[in-house]
């Protein structure tokens, strides 16, 4: 009972919103943002860039870009394509303590064909899906995959994520198909974040909408 009483909550939750939706990004610059990249010799205005009104990151090496506030309660919307070869990348979520790679967080998966996959990061940081607890010890960061088959779109085409996250508990769906929801999470606010991992990867439409 528990899934469908959660998923009601939610419902009603997100259609009690009276707050205005707070775009994420404006098109033109990176501001409420900070970037972080493993290689002190990179520029961070080359790894993160805006490009034709989209956030763009080359995706080496390893890094992240990161929003300077930090929400809890909220509906995350954005869209992302891997304009050339595609790899891997994440939206972090509930990303908390100072930047290192990896930053403590969850992260909606975004390896190519993988979408939907649930990360736990970070010693300590636990999570239950499925009827089990996943806890990270830092080397160790457990994987749980999507519910259901992939249903990304080719390379160079956009994809969705819409995420939802509710006290304890996180929904994400790719193009609108439920792939995965986690319980029982201890981490319920932090930042976002976007992350370099493999290849380029473009972001558009960020936005995020309150629940009261």
């Amino acid at each position: 009972m528990r899934p469908i009483f959660i998923t009601l909550f939610l419902f009603f939750a997100i259609a009690s919103c009276t707050q205005k939706k707070e775009s994420l990004f404006n098109g033109e610059t990176l501001d409420g943002w900070t970037v972080y990249v493993e290689d002190p010799s990179v520029n961070p205005e080359e790894f993160f860039y805006v490009n034709d009104g989209m956030i763009e990151t080359v995706g080496v090496p390893v890094g992240y870009l990161r929003t300077v506030k930090e929400y809890s309660d909220y509906h995350l919307h954005l869209e992302w394509r891997y304009p050339e070869d595609p790899t891997n990348s994440g939206v972090f979520l509930h990303t908390t303590g100072p930047d290192l790679i990896w930053v403590a967080h969850y992260q909606a998966q975004l390896k190519f064909q993988n979408a939907g996959d649930f990360i736990v990061h970070g010693v300590g940081v636990s999570a239950t899906l499925n009827d089990t607890v996943y806890v990270s010890t830092g080397e160790v960061k457990p994987l749980i995959p999507k519910m259901n088959s992939t249903n990304e779109k080719p390379a160079g085409e956009w994809n969705s994520y819409d995420i939802t996250c509710m006290g304890e508990t996180i929904e994400i769906k790719v193009n609108g198909l439920l792939q995965n929801r986690a319980f029982n999470c201890s981490l319920t606010s932090g930042s976002i974040g976007l992350q370099a991992e493999g290849s380029k990867i473009q972001f558009r439409n960020l936005w995020i909408e309150p629940i009261n």
